[in-house]
């Protein structure tokens, strides 16, 4: 096995933040895409529950279900011979630390998950806490969170005004001493997902959150240009590539040589 193909860890991705590698992260849903992914080289695959979205057809990510996410999870596993499989914990799959923890263990045991993803702020450091008491990696997810649409009115950049943004950041300082090992920033203003990102020793992963943070995520199907509108954080990898092997290429090229996310891509 080459160094390449080395599988890695989540200790690895810690490591990763501390000697300056940005990380390289895209969701899959099913192990054809997944074993591309791989093979190019991307260090997080995330099976996102976006595929509520992008494969099921849903408005919003809210109807997907605990069996469904380990279903998709087991098919992008087996593509991968190297990325960390981590894998989203579904609406209300994780209203208290035992239910997170019975649902998690479904993810890591049927769906084969490496770390396990979950959204929310300081309501969320006694299941974070739970979740690291039993040595499951977690990647919390602060800023735009789908799973609370209704709460939020939509789909909005958070963090703007100084109040939202002083809650942002003590969030992830809170969820980071709770055992958190990851943190996705998604659709925060750059300034402040950069100051999150230099406050904390745990790596962020910034999807719409400018190019400071410690690697960067998109939805695969946004970064090829086959979603109907595409997301102002994202490119097009795949109109500048000869396919799509050499548009994960591409995309991971860019985000280590800090050519994307671009300005035009933050808030």
């Amino acid at each position: 096995m080459t160094e390449h193909s080395k599988p890695l860890t989540v200790p690895e991705l810690r490591a990763m933040k501390a000697r300056g590698v940005k990380i390289t992260a895209l969701t899959a849903y099913d192990a054809t895409f997944a074993s591309a992914m791989d093979e190019a080289g991307v260090d997080l695959v995330l099976v996102g529950d976006s595929l509520g979205m992008v494969v099921q057809g849903h408005p919003t990510t809210l109807p997907v279900t605990l069996d469904q996410m380990i279903y998709h999870a087991s098919c992008a596993g087996r593509g991968l011979k190297r990325a960390v499989l981590a894998v989203d914990l579904p609406y209300l799959t994780y209203a208290n630390p035992m239910q997170a923890i019975e649902s998690a263990a479904r993810l890591i045991r049927e769906g084969g998950a490496q770390m396990i993803k979950l959204e929310g702020g300081r309501q969320r450091a006694e299941v974070i806490r739970a979740l690291a008491g039993q040595d499951i990696p977690v990647c919390a997810h602060l800023g735009l969170l789908p799973q609370s649409v209704h709460r939020m009115g939509g789909y909005r950049v958070q963090g703007r005004d100084e109040r939202d943004a002083r809650t942002l950041f003590e969030d992830a300082v809170l969820l980071e001493e709770a055992g958190a090992a990851l943190l996705v920033l998604e659709c925060v203003p750059a300034m402040l997902a950069s100051e999150i990102t230099a406050a904390l020793s745990i790596p962020t992963i910034g999807i719409g959150a400018g190019p400071a943070c410690d690697g960067q995520v998109l939805v695969v199907y946004d970064m090829l240009g086959l979603t109907a509108r595409c997301p102002r954080f994202c490119r097009n990898f795949l109109v500048e590539s000869a396919g799509i092997r050499a548009a994960f290429g591409g995309y991971i090229e860019a985000v280590r040589g800090q050519t994307f996310p671009a300005p035009e891509h933050g808030y």
